[in-house]
Formats: C-alpha cells, sequence, structure tokens
C-alpha cells in the first residue's frame, strides 16, 4: 500500500475513535482504497456499503423512520455480520445519500457500532456540513499524494528525509549526490503527479504514456461532474478548468476572467471557481493588499492563481516532447508554473493559508503565508537566474513590513544571504506550522469577587 499521510489519522481513529469519522476529498486521491486497507489491517470486523455500486440502499435507508429501525435495515443489508460493540461500518460514496451523514449522528449516539465515511464532491454536496453542529464527527481533509509521499513510494528511505529535514531546520548544505538525485525525483513528480493511480502504474511499469492514460482518465471523469453541475446551474466549470494551463503560463500567473468571456465580472463566475475548489480540483490562492499580519484582513477574493489539485494533471495537458524535455532538466524549458503548482499543493497539504502579494510599485511575491506567527514571502524560481528578485528586495527593504526572513526555493542548494534563505525546492515539504503550546488560559478575576 501506499503511504499516506492520512494512513495514520484513519488508524487512530480505528484504534480508540468513538464519533463517527468523515474523509472528504476529490475524486481518484485514493480514499476508499485507503480506508479499506486500514480496516483490514487493524483486524476490526467491518462492513462495506457503497451508495453508487448500491443504489438501491439509498431509498432502502432513507425510509427508515428512526435509528432503531435504520440499524435493522443495515443488518439485513450486512445479512448478520454486524457484532455489537466491535463491527466498524463502512459508508462509501455517501455524496449518492446526504440524509445519511445526518442520520450518522442518531447512530452514534445509539452506541452499537462505529461508523466511518467517505465520498466524493462533499465540499459541494455537503457544503453546509462545515458550520453545522456536527459535535458526533470527525472531518480530514485528504489531497493527492505529495512530493515525500511519492518520493517514498519510488523508493527514497525515510532516513534521507530525516537528514534532510535537519539539513532544513539548521540551513546546511545538502550532500550534493543526495541533491541531485532528490531533483530528480522531484522532476519526475513534475510529470507523474500525485494521483495514486497514475503513481501505482508508473511504478508497476515505468511506463509514462500509461501514466498519461491515468491522467487523461481522471480529467475526463471531473468534467463529468462538471456537466452534470453545468446543465443543472448554468456553470462555466469546463471553461475555467481548460482556461488554467494558458493562465498559469503567463507572468504574473493571476487568472484573466476574460479568458472564460469578454466582460466577465467575478460576480457572475464567483459559484463557479468555489464550485471547483469545493470539489477539490483547484487550489485558489487569492491576493493581498499587503505582507501583515493577519494577511486574512487584506485578503482580495476577486484577484487570485487558479492552480491544479495536482500536478501531473497540469503536465498532462502538455506535449510528450515538453514532458521529456521536464524529465531531462532542460534549461529552455519554464517549469515555473509546475514549480509554483508543487508549492501550491504543499502548502494546502500542510494546512496553510496561501497568498500572493502584488504591487505596481514594489513587484509581486509569488505566495505570502504566515509561518510560526510571521509574515513569511516565499519567491519560487524554476531558472539559472534564482537569485535575482527586485519585488522581494523591495519588499524586505520596506520597514512598514517588518519581514525577518524570506525563502527562495530553486534548483539550487542551501545557502542563507541576510535575510534571504535560498532552499532546495523539494524542502517545500518541510514548511509545517508549528503547534501551539501552552494554550490554556485561565482568567484570574480574584481582585474583583468581593466588591
Amino acid at each position: 500500500m501506499l503511504e499516506r499521510l492520512a494512513k495514520r489519522k484513519i488508524q487512530e481513529w480505528i484504534k480508540t475513535g468513538k464519533d463517527a469519522f468523515m474523509l472528504t476529498g476529490a475524486r481518484q486521491i485514493g480514499k476508499t482504497y485507503l480506508i479499506r486497507e486500514c480496516l483490514k489491517e487493524s483486524g476490526f470486523p467491518y462492513v462495506e456499503i457503497n451508495f453508487i455500486e448500491q443504489p438501491q440502499l439509498v431509498d432502502v435507508f432513507s425510509k427508515a423512520k428512526d435509528a432503531k429501525e435504520l440499524l435493522m435495515r443495515l443488518s439485513l443489508t450486512a445479512n448478520g455480520k454486524l457484532k455489537k460493540g466491535k463491527t466498524i461500518i463502512f459508508l462509501d460514496e455517501v455524496q449518492e445519500f446526504k440524509d445519511i451523514v445526518t442520520r450518522v449522528k442518531f447512530l452514534v449516539e445509539e452506541g452499537s457500532f462505529r461508523y466511518i465515511m467517505s465520498g466524493s464532491l462533499l465540499g459541494v454536496e455537503l457544503n453546509d456540513l462545515r458550520s453545522a453542529p456536527v459535535g458526533y464527527m470527525e472531518i480530514y481533509d485528504m489531497y493527492p499524494m505529495g512530493f515525500k509521499e511519492f518520493a517514498l513510494a519510488v523508493g527514497i528511505n525515510k532516513e534521507i528525509f530525516e537528514m534532510l529535514e535537519e539539513k532544513f531546520k539548521n540551513k546546511v548544505v545538502v550532500d550534493e549526490y543526495v541533491h541531485s538525485k532528490l531533483l530528480e525525483v522531484f522532476y519526475l513528480y513534475l510529470i507523474v503527479g500525485g494521483m495514486p493511480e497514475a503513481v501505482d502504474v508508473y511504478l508497476r511499469t515505468n511506463d509514462l504514456e500509461k501514466v498519461a492514460q491515468v491522467h487523461e482518465k481522471i480529467i475526463r471523469l471531473y468534467k463529468q461532474d462538471f456537466s452534470k453541475y453545468e446543465i443543472r446551474y448554468k456553470l462555466k466549470l469546463r471553461e475555467i478548468y481548460d482556461a488554467m494551463p494558458g493562465q498559469l503560463d503567463q507572468k504574473n500567473k493571476r487568472f484573466q476572467l476574460n479568458s472564460i468571456g469578454k466582460g466577465m465580472s467575478y460576480d457572475r463566475v464567483e459559484n463557479d471557481f468555489l464550485w471547483l475548489k469545493d470539489a477539490g480540483v483547484v487550489i485558489p490562492v487569492y491576493n493581498i493588499a499587503e505582507p501583515k499580519l493577519p494577511l486574512v484582513i487584506s485578503e482580495n477574493r476577486n484577484l487570485f492563481k487558479l492552480f491544479f489539485s495536482d500536478v501531473g494533471l497540469l503536465t498532462s495537458r502538455y506535449s510528450n516532447q515538453v514532458k521529456l524535455a521536464i524529465l531531462n532538466q532542460d534549461k529552455s524549458i519554464n517549469n515555473g508554473a509546475l514549480f509554483e503548482n508543487v508549492v501550491a499543493q504543499e502548502l494546502l497539504l500542510h494546512g496553510h493559508k496561501e497568498y500572493y502579494f502584488n504591487s505596481k510599485k514594489q513587484g509581486e511575491l509569488d505566495f505570502v503565508i504566515e509561518l510560526n506567527g510571521k509574515v513569511t514571502p516565499l519567491e519560487i524560481k524554476s531558472g539559472k537566474d534564482y537569485k535575482r528578485h527586485s519585488a522581494l528586495n523591495n519588499i524586505l527593504q520596506n520597514q512598514d513590513y517588518q519581514i525577518d526572513e524570506a525563502l527562495i526555493f530553486s534548483e539550487g542548494n542551501v545557502e542563507i544571504d541576510g535575510k534571504r534563505v535560498y532552499l532546495p525546492i523539494y524542502m517545500i515539504i518541510f514548511l509545517e506550522e508549528a503547534r501551539l503550546e501552552n494554550t490554556v488560559y485561565k482568567l484570574d478575576l480574584s481582585g474583583l469577587k468581593n466588591i
């Protein structure tokens, strides 16, 4: 089984979880397979119900009047395999039966079994779920495989990453042989990406043509989803998705609305972009007016970059000749869009709210995040001239922003130049936000109690 970040979370829930567990994410990222394999490894008895493979069960369960009757119907469906207090019930493709998410609350309260759920398009179908009182359910977002997961899958040893993380923390140069090999793996990741089926096909065949066929199949599935919603809600989902590669190839990479229609205003198509985001197939990176804490205050949702959920799906739109040139690290190819797409993925994977900054006077910063309580600009360079960054210099010199450190990710090795820290592009995986400690705060009102 491919090593996934979500695996540990699912295993923890299987061992100790009492509430229901919901795994969310885009189509084809391996949710069903991962849950099924974790349940098999756990040794707990389980039953699996899939509402796409068994559509008749939607009608069967929806007619249940209460939790007791629903449990009876579940038991009949499972052919008596349910063992009270032991069996875990896996409800898959729950977007086909949205009401089950509400009904599970009463099943959890009843207490006979535990429930784990998964499905696609949940961000669209259940877009009010996160704001609802769902204390009975833990929700975990899953994404395509990040670079570390991919590198482990192709054979890089875990100890290598432990060593690299120490280099990252201490800002120490990476051994040139290791550095060059990690870059090779990174360029392969640009082509294969992190969709599990594509990775699995590559591992079994090493055939990039077969990998491309997987990417095409996934994009067709996405567009089938688009078609359903375009008809129902008159959205421009395919037009936006098809325009993205060209938009990312532009110098500033900001999505231009005129690419999907002349005179198009953001108000007219806002729901289209939100649908794509909620479906997990794109990653929006919004503009901020200034790089000051808290960043969200100056967020401008009318201006944004739009990245693919997986870099392999972006590269699949390129010709075979360009893919081979990328794999061979041909310096004539501009990999800026691909590098930035990987960064957008990794930042999302590690829980960062990601922004970019653009000023006519000062220039543009590729990404801006809050890292360990400070504003941190990120510059992403794919070419040889990775030490040329006039916009970043302007921002660092601006006393109003008081930025202590900027990170520049490129093909180069680790190097420090004042406030500028140069890092290999593959070290983007180590941008973890530090966990808050000592968060317990007790209010002392002792001086007011006798007044």
